[in-house]
């Protein structure tokens, strides 16, 4: 079973991939679930760098609308989670409190925002024995960490491959299998492959499940002709 799913972006409720692994199979699940705010109706214009309040419209085009964050994933998703992964990451882990043991080990990513009324950053909850952790990663509209290989965004809540890469760098180990149920983007299946991680990601809308698997079969292409990993 978990042979068929490695190294790809599978098109899938994730509850239904989660029930079928063995208890603990997976060595970390990094992932960022919905919080159930709405963000598809409220994030920015990424090609023309205009910001919106939260509590704006979004402008026409930017994202396709949809209701994938209209709610929180049920508990049921962060049991399975918890039964197959010996070790978990979850961004957006202050709005699933109500599911998450409390953890010593949160991580903070800055994304060196400025001034605008846009939040400093996002929490991701982790089940490791460490303290807290912060990372520095530009990520404000058109404005990112690496200017010279910027990242198309194709969702709106799209992790940077850059921070994941630093991420899975001081939380993983040579040989991890990498699970993300809720792969939207794609980030995670690119980061792990620029580390040689094998991965199992999970989407369910089929427009971004398409959009990533290009996107991962677009860094392979580029892998490949530079012949090696990051």
């Amino acid at each position: 079973m978990i042979a068929d799913l490695m190294d790809k972006i599978i098109n899938a409720d994730c509850l239904t991939v989660l029930k079928q692994l063995p208890d603990k199979s997976i060595d970390l699940i990094l992932t960022d679930p919905p919080y159930g705010i709405n963000v598809s109706k409220s994030v920015y214009n990424v090609e023309a760098g205009q910001k919106r309040s939260h509590n704006a419209k979004a402008v026409a085009g930017t994202y396709k609308h949809a209701d994938w964050d209209s709610a929180i994933p049920a508990k049921e998703y962060f049991d399975e989670m918890e039964r197959v992964a010996k070790h978990r990451i979850i961004f957006g882990g202050n709005y699933f409190t109500e599911y998450l043991k409390p953890s010593s080990g949160w991580i903070f990513w800055d994304k060196n925002n400025g001034s605008n009324d846009f939040g400093d950053g996002e929490l991701a909850w982790t089940d490791f024995n460490k303290a807290i952790r912060k990372y520095q990663y530009t990520w404000n509209g058109m404005l990112q960490q690496d200017m010279k290989n910027k990242e198309v965004r194709i969702h709106p809540t799209q992790k940077p491959v850059g921070l994941l890469m630093q991420i899975l760098r001081d939380y993983s180990d040579a040989g991890w299998l990498v699970m993300d149920p809720f792969s939207g983007s794609g980030s995670t299946a690119i980061a792990c492959e620029r580390w040689g991680l094998p991965f199992i990601c999970v989407e369910r809308d089929i427009d971004y499940y398409k959009a990533s698997v290009e996107r991962l079969n677009d860094e392979r292409k580029q892998l490949n002709l530079f012949n090696g990993r990051y």
